[in-house]
């Protein structure tokens, strides 16, 4: 038989360095052949683990994330990069075998090097190019530098503004995902430290698109409150210019998972605004199909020809997912979904929001 197995089991590391063997959260402990308890330092392996010890074999090592109570989807690492942990998430750099580098937040997945493509052109291309000229667009979130990269791609930009809350999260994937260097330093780009929320409401200017590049609700995490009716109709959509369109990412939307956060996240925007359309796609690194919600008070229709015209007209280089045809499908929703968005009541308040399961790291303290 061959060698056990070493997982890290994980649903965001555990903050405290020494964590003891019979601690009720397990978070961030190898568990190796031998039944040792390898422990991670707080920004990376130990010692023994980063000089080779336990023969220099990493072949053994998995991350796991928790998607529910039931459901675990593991990843099998060459190794762990960095992690640490932020007043307000746990961050991890994973390098997994499949994936390539993996940025990990509070223990869910956010991005793969293989297919982050999927997710950040889903993002951010549909609503700009249903925009008529876009120039100043507004992220909240976007810490790792993504959703800003393929926003300045946009030849009509003048100015994106990318605010996360997370100074750490910033620095971190700064620092580690190379794939984003350039865009942190883009003349075009204004990096603000600071809660979406207050940032908007202190600002003056107004947005042609504004997108929550958000992490998904969790308990005890920073940023469900964004999800609200309140913050759309009070503080988001006053920021929108004329034309403006508001577009998030909206959680899992697949067969089993779209009543989590997806269906309530749209019959919240649906209150707000005028015009509110849904798209998914399957991105690999997330086991699931995911989902988008696009909203504005004016008609979002745009064909699949116009927008192939927009891409080659608009957009440096070549996109590698979207395209008129697939953006016209992937608003098709199956008749499982399609139900349970038109049957959905629930509306997101501060005092009634749904999560995802997990926590966000406040839950430990």
């Amino acid at each position: 038989m061959g060698e056990a197995p070493q997982v890290l089991y994980v649903n965001g590391f555990s903050k405290f360095c020494h964590e003891t063997q019979h601690s009720n959260h397990v978070n961030g402990i190898l568990h190796n052949s031998n039944n040792h308890h390898d422990q991670f330092s707080r920004f990376g392996l130990d010692n023994q683990q980063k000089n080779g010890s336990n023969n220099g074999n990493y072949d053994s090592l998995w991350y796991e994330e928790v998607i529910d109570d039931d459901l675990k989807w593991s990843f099998k690492l060459n190794r762990v990069l960095h992690k640490g942990v932020s007043k307000y998430q746990d961050i991890a750099l994973l390098d997994t075998k499949r994936f390539g580098k993996a940025l990990m937040i509070d223990g869910k997945m956010q991005s793969a090097e293989s297919d982050e493509f999927i997710y950040h052109e889903c993002l951010i291309h549909p609503s700009l190019l249903c925009h008529p000229n876009p120039k100043k667009v507004f992220i909240m979130g976007g810490g790792e530098g993504s959703a800003a990269r393929e926003a300045l791609r946009h030849k009509s930009m003048d100015k994106v503004v990318m605010c996360d809350i997370d100074q750490e999260v910033v620095d971190f994937c700064r620092k580690y995902l190379t794939v984003n260097r350039e865009t942190f330093y883009h003349r075009k780009l204004d990096l603000v430290i600071n809660d979406a929320k207050a940032e908007l409401e202190k600002r003056k200017e107004k947005y042609d698109v504004i997108v929550g590049d958000l992490a998904d609700p969790l308990e005890d995490g920073p940023c469900y409150q964004l999800y609200t009716k309140s913050f759309y109709e009070k503080i988001l959509k006053p920021k929108l210019n004329d034309h403006g369109i508001f577009v998030t990412q909206a959680g899992p939307a697949g067969i089993f998972t779209h009543k989590e956060v997806f269906t309530s996240i749209y019959n919240t925007i649906k209150q707000v605004f005028k015009y509110v359309m849904v798209y998914s796609a399957h991105v690999p690194s997330f086991a699931d199909t995911w989902g988008w919600v696009m909203a504005s008070d004016e008609p979002l229709s745009i064909g699949a020809e116009e927008m192939d015209k927009r891409i080659k007209a608009r957009i440096n280089g070549e996109l590698l997912y979207l395209n008129g045809a697939w953006f016209q499908s992937a608003a098709t929703m199956n008749k499982t979904v399609s139900l349970s968005l038109k049957n959905e009541t629930h509306v997101y308040t501060e005092e009634n929001a749904r999560f995802i399961p997990g926590h966000g790291v406040a839950f430990r303290f």
